[in-house]
C-alpha cells in the first residue's frame, strides 16, 4: 500500500491501565493524507476513539513521513521501521549503488518484523539487504479509504489486519530449532 503519509503528534488524555489514572501523553500517529490540512483534519477525526467525551486533544507537530509503503499483519500489536537497502549495480562505474526505502511493518517483535519484511519483500526482482528494523513509536496508522465499493473492502482487511489479537506462540523454541536443522540437512 503506497501513499503519502503523515506522521501527527498528538497530545491528549489517555488512561493508563498501570496507574488507573488518566495522563497527557503526547503520541505520534500515521495518517493517509494529500495536504497537511487533510493530515491535521483526519488525526482529529480518528482521535475521537480515543479520547473520552468533552476531552479535547492537541496536535503538536504534523511532518511527512518518509515510509514507502505500510504493512499491517495479523495478530500483531506493534509497529516497526525497516530499512532496505536496494542493490543495484551502475554499469559505467563497475559498483554497486544502494538506495534505501522505508517500510512500517507490524509485528511483535524485531525478530518478527524482519521476517515479516522478508515477506513483504519476496516478490521483488532485485536484490536488497535489510540493515536495520527497530520499533517505532507509531501507536496508530490511519489510511485514506474513498468509500467506493473496492475500497470498502480493502478498508475492512485492513482494519482487522491491524486490530487483529497477536497470538501466542506455543512452539517450544528447542523444538523449532531442531526443525529448522533437520530441514537444512535434508536439502
Amino acid at each position: 500500500m503506497s501513499a503519502i503519509w503523515y506522521e501527527c503528534k498528538v497530545k491528549y488524555r489517555k488512561f493508563d491501565e498501570a496507574t488507573a489514572a488518566h495522563k497527557v501523553k503526547t503520541e505520534p500517529f500515521l495518517v493517509d493524507a494529500i495536504s497537511y490540512t487533510e493530515a491535521e483534519s483526519r488525526i482529529t477525526e480518528e482521535m475521537v476513539a480515543y479520547i473520552s467525551e468533552g476531552e479535547e486533544i492537541k496536535i503538536t507537530n504534523i511532518k511527512v513521513a518518509n515510509y514507502a509503503e505500510i504493512h499491517p499483519f495479523e495478530n500483531t500489536d506493534r509497529w516497526f521501521k525497516s530499512r532496505v537497502s536496494l542493490i543495484a549495480f551502475d554499469e559505467e562505474s563497475g559498483k554497486e549503488r544502494k538506495t534505501n526505502m522505508y517500510l512500517l511493518v507490524q509485528a511483535n517483535d524485531v525478530k518478527e518484523a524482519y521476517e515479516n519484511t522478508v515477506t513483504t519483500m519476496k516478490d521483488t526482482m532485485g536484490e536488497y539487504t535489510i540493515p536495520a528494523v527497530s520499533e517505532s513509536p507509531i501507536m496508530d496508522v490511519f489510511p485514506y479509504f474513498s468509500g467506493e465499493e473496492e475500497d470498502v473492502e480493502r478498508l475492512k482487511t485492513f482494519t482487522a489486519l491491524k486490530d487483529s489479537v497477536p497470538a501466542v506462540n506455543t512452539i517450544e523454541e528447542k523444538t523449532a530449532m531442531e526443525d529448522s536443522f533437520a530441514t537444512d540437512e535434508e536439502e
